[in-house]
This record gives structure tokens, sequence and C-alpha cells, in this order.
């Protein structure tokens, strides 16, 4: 249920976060509720009036009075002004202060939360503790980019790192369904916007970093510096983190965590709590030789590809800084399903493996075909685009990386947005040599599939689980997993 607060209540809680706010109007007015979007407002809401990319808050603030604001939150730096009897709230950061105002709202979260950040296998590693967490008998959820996850239930197509207010509400109400550990993604977006400000984390972990998201952040070292807030900032001194030793940068992460006084848990070939030993394929699985805590264990991981070793191991790690005991931890590796649209392994027709994967940076795309490779002995058969109105810089990279891993490359488009689609296929191109070009993403999905031969193996990249296509402003119906099946299925009718 929402708390029932009054202005008077948030400017004491900003006091606390050690925020200076003021306010103009009366300090006893009371709120039902907080929200940055101007239709959800109600009788009683307090509005938060944000600056976007696009968009004023501020310009929103008459309707949200007309539709019942008893208060507005803003920064120190807007020009708003507004009637006697409506409560302003200026302050600095006035996105962290919607963070703080929507804890007050909704005060319950689970007793452990642990949140997980890094440019590639996030939503792997948070659906993997989720599931750990689960085999270990513990009431579990996970928040992220597939969706939310709880015990019973699904529910698909959550932003990676959602708005405060809804994380929060989301949060409560978790809680109060009795989970008690939650594992959720912590975008670099999520962190720069004070989205998980107030949120009381248990551990954190790093997965990697590569170059993504720079149509947002300035550089790749304002990205990294998001991603940083999670440890020097949000965990506090002496709560552990975890560190995948055999991602990038992870050097650099120990060295923040070190300087705010975090506990260290390293995981991978150079772990101390969990450390990797060796590793071999097994069909579609892997052998993992671990040491845990000092002991080893020989197990069988059902999954595929380098990369998800690393992701199942920061999962690992978090299980084991939360207090799981080994014996629950190995159970849950043994245990372990892949994420939809992560290698996730569609089918095979003539001798031939189709997989989906997520991958759509430069970093994720090498490591997805690395990752499938072993498993080829035929052609090695990749599909991708980039979508439109983001990094452009990334584009030429991926055609190298496709081009240099890649037997066969056929590039097509993604989500094209606002972009013209072969103007985008024409930057890939331009550093992928010998590549087919075909646009239509179905029609380049079959042709995809027509290649497929015994030992061969296609590689379609870049959507992973989504199930639409944006072309203009339009989201049209598009799922890579069900056209490949689609086109598997042709195929065995044919031959």
């Amino acid at each position: 249920m929402t708390a029932q607060l009054s202005i008077r209540d948030l400017m004491q809680a900003f006091d606390a976060h050690g925020m200076d706010a003021a306010v103009t109007g009366p300090l006893d007015t009371k709120l039902s509720g907080v929200t940055p979007d101007s239709r959800a407002v109600e009788a009683g809401t307090l509005f938060a009036a944000l600056k976007g990319v696009k968009n004023d808050g501020a310009d929103f603030v008459p309707a949200a009075v007309t539709a019942g604001a008893s208060g507005v939150l803003v920064g120190r730096d807007s020009s708003l002004t507004a009637s006697a009897d409506i409560s302003v709230i200026r302050v600095d950061e006035p996105r962290r202060a919607l963070a703080i105002a929507a804890v007050l709202f909704h005060p319950g979260q689970p007793e452990v939360a642990v949140a997980v950040t890094g440019t590639s296998g996030k939503t792997s590693v948070v659906d993997f503790t989720r599931q750990i967490f689960a085999s270990g008998g513990l009431a579990a959820a996970s928040v992220g980019t597939v969706g939310i996850i709880k015990p019973g239930a699904a529910r698909y197509g959550s932003l990676t790192t959602p708005d405060p207010v809804s994380l929060h509400r989301t949060l409560a109400g978790l809680a109060g369904e009795g989970v008690t550990h939650l594992a959720f993604e912590a975008s670099s977006h999520g962190l720069d916007q004070f989205r998980l400000d107030g949120v009381r984390l248990t551990a954190a972990a790093f997965t990697n970093l590569g170059r993504d998201h720079l149509d947002y952040h300035p550089s790749v070292a304002a990205y990294m510096a998001a991603k940083m807030r999670l440890f020097d900032t949000l965990l506090q001194p002496g709560q552990p983190a975890v560190i995948n030793m055999d991602g990038a940068e992870a050097e650099h992460v120990i060295g923040v965590c070190n300087a705010r006084g975090l506990r260290v848990c390293r995981v991978g070939r150079g772990g101390d709590v969990v450390r990797l030993l060796d590793v071999k394929s097994d069909g579609f699985r892997q052998v993992l030789k671990l040491e845990v805590d000092g002991s080893a264990h020989t197990l069988l991981l059902p999954l595929v590809g380098g990369y998800q070793v690393e992701n199942a191991l920061v999962a690992a790690g978090l299980a084991h800084a939360v207090g799981l005991s080994t014996a629950q931890i190995i159970e849950g590796l043994t245990q372990l399903k892949g994420v939809p649209g992560r290698l996730d392994v569609v089918g095979e027709v003539r001798g031939g493996l189709a997989v989906i994967d997520y991958a759509h940076k430069p970093e994720a795309l090498s490591a997805a075909l690395d990752a499938v490779r072993p498993f080829v002995t035929g052609q090695l058969i990749c599909v991708f685009g980039c979508g439109g109105d983001r990094d452009r810089g990334k584009r030429p990279l991926m055609g190298q990386i496709a081009s240099d891993k890649s037997d066969v490359v056929v590039v097509t488009d993604d989500n094209p947005r606002t972009e013209v689609p072969k103007a985008i296929r024409a930057e890939i191109l331009a550093d992928c040599e010998g590549a087919i070009e075909i646009g239509d993403r179905r029609a380049a999905i079959r042709a995809g599939v027509q290649m497929l031969g015994v030992g061969d193996v296609l590689l379609v990249a870049g959507k992973g689980h989504e199930t639409g296509q944006i072309v203009g402003d339009q989201v049209l119906p598009f799922s890579d997993h069900e056209e490949v099946a689609a086109a598997l299925e042709d195929h065995r009718a044919v031959y």
C-alpha cells in the first residue's frame, strides 16, 4: 500500500540524504503518491517535472495541476512559477530526489537485493542468480531486460532499469508477496539518472566493459563513470562487490571498490572466491572444474559458450556473497537454464544448428561468435544488423568482427527506427568485405537457414528475445526466434 506523506516529510527525508532542498507553498500538504508522468497524476500527487533529452517536465505542470497535483518537484534552476496553494520543491538533483520520494511512498523491499552492471551479460547473470537462489529453496525474483520473473509467474518486456517509481512499486509488491531474494540489472542510464538510489543493496557485481550507449554518454569514460556509481556511491563500505576477472576493466573496478572500502570477491580464472580451473565442451554442455572457498568441484554446466561460463560464475559469486553454501551454489549451477535470446539454440536442419543471440554490441557479437565456433565443423554463418538512432561508430566495428569471425555474413536490418535502413547497412558493409546484403530481416534469416548443412552453425544476432522491430515510430511484430523456427520447419519439410 502507498504510504501517506506530507511535503514536510519529504523535506526531512531529503535533508537526511544530504540534499539541499527549498520549498515554496504549504508544508503540511498531504500527498498520495509521486510520478514523473503527468498523464499518471491524480488528486494529491507530487509531480516530478524532470528535464529530459527532448522534453522539459515543467511544460506539463499546468496539465498536472489540472489533474489534481498537490505539489511539484523541479530542479533548482527551473523558472517554474505556480499558484500559492501548490507547493514547489526545488533541488539540485531532482532525479535523485524522485528516487528518494519513491522509496518513501513504496518502502517495502526484499531482504536481500543484488545488482549487476556491465556492458554484456547483465541479463544472464541476473537470471542465473535468481535461479541459484530458487534452487537453494529461497523465494527469489529478478528484474531486468526480459521483464519481472518471480515465483510462479513472469511478466516480460520491462526496461533494463525501470524508473524509480515503477522500480520501488515493484520491489514493494515483491516483498509483499513474500519474495526475500532479488537480483536486478543496473544499467548505465539507470545509474546515471539515480533510478537505483534508495534500493537497500546487499551486494553488487561487475561483468565487463565494452562500447555501448555512446548515443547517451559523451564518452566511454563517462559510460564507465556512470556504471561505477553502483560501487563508489550505492554500495556501502564493507559490502561485497563481485568482479568478473575475465572481463575487460576488472582491475579498474577493483581500484574503485578498494577506494570505497568494499569487500572485493573475484570470480573467474583469476578468482579467489570462485576460481575457474578448467572448462571443456561436452556436446551442448560444458564440464567445469572450480575451486570454491579453497575446495575443488567438477560439475556439468548445461549451457553453451565461454561467456556463459563467465556469467554463471558471477552469479555463483553473488550467491556466495549473500550467504549461500557451496553445496547450494554447485547444485544451482548444474540446473541453470539459458535466458531467452541468449545463445538460444532454436533447432537443427540437415545437420546444421541455428542459434539466436541478443548481441548488438561489438564485444557481445565477438563473444557470441566465439561461443558457437567450437561447434562448427563446416561454416559459421552470421546474420545481423545494427539499430538506427544509436551509436554509429560501432557499425563498422561490428562489420569487421563479423567478417573476421564468420565464414559467411548476411547484413540485414535490425531496428532502423528513423534512419534510412540502407544507409545503416552501408556503414556496416564498409568494413565487412564479401558480406551478403539482404535488408528484409525475415528474408535474411531464411537465406541463412537455406545455407545450413552438416556441421554448419547459423548465428542470428541483435534482437534476441525482442518481439518487435522498430521501423520509423512503429513497432512491428517480429521475433527472431519465431522466424528461425518457422524457416527450420519449412526446410525440414522440403528436405
